[in-house]
């Protein structure tokens, strides 16, 4: 299999964690976001991920997925074991609550197209766009503080899809400027997230294409 990916996407790291977790194997093939006006708009991966989107999984039929959390329940049918999704029914609805919280309301917020069209269509400053990023990454956090009952994970001695996207959008937050501190429970798994092998391989800077981008223009 293939992932096209992008070391600071936070959907892209959220199936890097799970790739890690699982151990499934794959190739990678990086699109820069940034370089060239942004590889991902270009005619060739647009032919892969109509969205001009990160990540994207090519299966070795050619078949394309796209959508981090799709491409999650998709590995989680490959590889059953570790679970992703609990099995008791009511903690896996809670696990999917928290996840979503973040990969469906807080991160879109702060995505590069959306912040491209506040500062290019719709005139923003930097210091506008910037706090634009830290109040819809804090009202994730908030959301996700009260949902979470960390196990030392966000609901299990085992890290779930809550885990998986929670990593990033801390990474995120913290990126730019906004303090974990008003959440200890956020804290405490955040903590135990950065001691796994798994959550570490996956990290931004750990990631072929970070160094490259570091060593550019």
């Amino acid at each position: 299999m293939l992932l096209y990916d992008y070391f600071r996407s936070s959907a892209a790291y959220r199936v890097r964690i799970a790739l890690a977790l699982k151990g499934v194997p794959v190739e990678r093939r990086f699109v820069h976001l940034l370089r060239d006006g942004g590889e991902q708009k270009q005619p060739a991966y647009l032919a892969k991920n109509p969205q001009g989107l990160v990540p994207a999984l090519e299966l070795d039929d050619g078949t394309v997925l796209t959508q981090s959390l799709a491409i999650i329940d998709y590995l989680e049918a490959l590889q059953p074991e570790p679970r992703l999704i609990p099995a008791d029914p009511i903690r896996a609805a809670r696990a999917r609550a928290a996840a979503l919280a973040i990969a469906c309301d807080a991160h879109p917020l702060g995505n590069l197209r959306v912040v491209s069209y506040l500062q290019q269509q719709l005139g923003q400053s930097e210091r506008a766009v910037l706090d634009w990023r830290r109040h819809w990454a804090s009202l994730g956090l908030e959301a996700v503080e009260a949902l979470i009952r960390p196990a030392p994970f966000c609901f299990c001695v085992t890290p779930t899809i809550a885990d998986v996207c929670l990593a990033p959008h801390v990474f995120y937050a913290e990126r730019f400027g906004v303090s974990l501190d008003p959440y200890p429970n956020i804290r405490a798994v955040a903590a135990v997230c950065a001691e796994h092998p798994a959550f570490q391989a996956a990290h931004p800077a750990a990631q072929p294409d970070a160094a490259e981008a570091a060593a550019g223009p």
